[in-house]
């Protein structure tokens, strides 16, 4: 079981926020903006490496949803999508859905997702319903 963890990283206009809980390790974030995302060091996000908008376009990207940011001067600090729920089956990957979802757990408790989340379809994540990027580890074809 992994460890609901959150740090939040801020260039002073968004804070970005890394759930390292639900990565499945796509790898999107350091293959789009190496200059601000990088493992191999800590901390592993730089957010003066790139505008703000480069920022935002790369982190909406995210399969997962383990990034994702909110505008310091905003209130609310929770950004909603607008517009039709998608549902997309990865090759050998997760089931992703984009838009804004509620998601009950084993304990009936609501839970509210928003922008995208990736579901497990090999059986095998740690963190279900949600994908943990165990797929690739056991070879799921699908």
């Amino acid at each position: 079981m992994k460890l609901d963890i959150t740090k939040k990283y801020t260039n002073g206009e968004i804070t970005i926020v890394w759930k390292p809980a639900l990565c499945i390790h796509s790898t999107l974030c350091f293959r789009g903006l190496p200059q601000v995302f990088n493992p191999n060091i800590r901390p592993w996000v730089k957010p003066g490496g790139a505008t703000t908008g480069q920022l935002i376009s790369q982190i909406q990207k995210c399969p997962s949803g383990a990034l994702s940011f909110f505008k310091n001067n905003d209130p609310e600090n929770e950004e909603i999508t607008h517009g039709e729920t998608i549902v997309e089956t990865m090759p050998n990957g997760p089931l992703m859905v984009y838009g804004n979802l509620q998601v009950k757990d084993k304990d009936g408790n609501l839970h509210q997702k928003n922008k995208v989340t990736a579901f497990c379809r090999c059986g095998a994540s740690g963190n279900k319903p949600y994908c943990d990027g165990s797929h690739k580890k056991i070879g799921f074809v699908g």
